[in-house]
């Protein structure tokens, strides 16, 4: 049990919780605009935007902007960060289940 919860305090990119909602949103979809992770998560505009930053940074997302009635920003999950999440929750898992 020692080293699975070891591993989950290591991500510290996954370890926050808004950061972990964002990318548990995003893992079902193909592309979340930033106004409707706003909504969802309840946070303000900065505060997404410097968790999105983080995510990107460590390559779990991709951010972009989309053009319709005005430039908006769009967020994707990269295969990384489905990857990295899935590792994430099945390791949260096995430290559950061993309690």
């Amino acid at each position: 049990m020692m080293e699975p919860l070891r591993e989950l305090t290591r991500n510290h990119v996954l370890g926050n919780p808004i950061r972990l909602g964002i990318m548990l949103y995003l893992l079902p979809r193909e592309r979340v605009l930033f106004k409707e992770l706003l909504d969802v998560l309840e946070v303000t505009p900065g505060n997404l935007d410097s968790h999105l930053k983080a995510l990107e940074k460590a390559g779990y997302v991709k951010l972009y902007k989309v053009f319709a009635d005005r430039p908006r920003t769009a967020v994707r999950i990269t295969e990384r960060g489905a990857r990295e999440t899935g590792r994430y929750l099945r390791t949260l898992k096995e430290v559950l289940n061993s309690l």
